[in-house]
């Protein structure tokens, strides 16, 4: 894809992000899939399965692009998947509005993060991140299906504001041990292979913007943070 590629620690830091969105994308539909099982009704039902889908797709294309830098999927997606197993361990929804919480606000700061590591690749990788981390009106719907929850039972207001908070603390700090422990892409942060690199203070940065776009989606839902 470009020239930077030839680096082998580059493409290797390529390789691991790509992995890890492709994981997220497969993990965000198989719970999708699941929430939509548990929809009070067909209309809701039907939609949720559309996200599905569509987070299918977006693996699908990424799984391309691995495959195209002659990479494996699978062993691309493996060193993140005890991370991943990890947090939906401790972030199981059990109601239907707590899942549809879950995939509004922890996918949300998974994409802002990745939307953030974007910005230390090459343009064409970039462009190939935001094309899978396309919102797609994604949510718009999640909102409204929490908001009118709230507006029929008032009293679920404060049980949601309480999970949220807790899938913020478990979606940064899965960020952050994404972003520190795996060194392909410490390395890419830090500007190791050329182009932008951040220390302590930019990465204390990045999460600290992270921190505030969740505050600006529970605002959005009428929820404080």
């Amino acid at each position: 894809m470009t020239e930077r590629l030839a680096l082998p620690g580059y493409r290797a830091a390529i390789v691991d992000l790509l992995g890890l969105l492709a994981l997220g994308q497969l993990s965000g539909f198989t719970r999708l899939a699941a929430d939509a099982e548990l929809a009070p009704c067909v209309v809701l039902q039907a939609r949720m399965a559309g996200l599905a889908v569509t987070e299918f797709g977006h693996y699908r294309r990424l799984e391309s692009a691995l495959t195209g830098l002659d990479a494996e999927p699978e062993c691309a997606m493996a060193p993140f998947r005890s991370t991943f197993e990890l947090f939906h361990a401790r972030t199981r929804p059990s109601t239907w509005l707590e899942g549809v919480i879950k995939a509004y606000v922890g996918d949300a700061i998974a994409t802002d993060f990745y939307r953030e590591v974007a910005g230390y690749v090459d343009p064409p990788i970039r462009a190939l991140i935001e094309q899978t981390l396309a919102d797609e009106g994604r949510s718009d719907f999640l909102v409204q299906v929490a908001r009118e929850a709230m507006v029929t039972d008032p009293g679920v207001s404060g049980r949601l504001a309480l999970w949220a908070r807790r899938l913020v603390g478990e979606a940064l700090t899965q960020a952050q041990t994404v972003a520190v422990e795996r060194d392909s892409l410490a390395e890419l942060l830090a500007g190791r292979y050329g182009g932008p690199g951040a220390d302590l203070a930019e990465l204390a940065r990045m999460f600290q913007r992270l921190t505030d776009a969740h505050i600006a989606r529970m605002a959005r839902l009428g929820l404080s943070a």
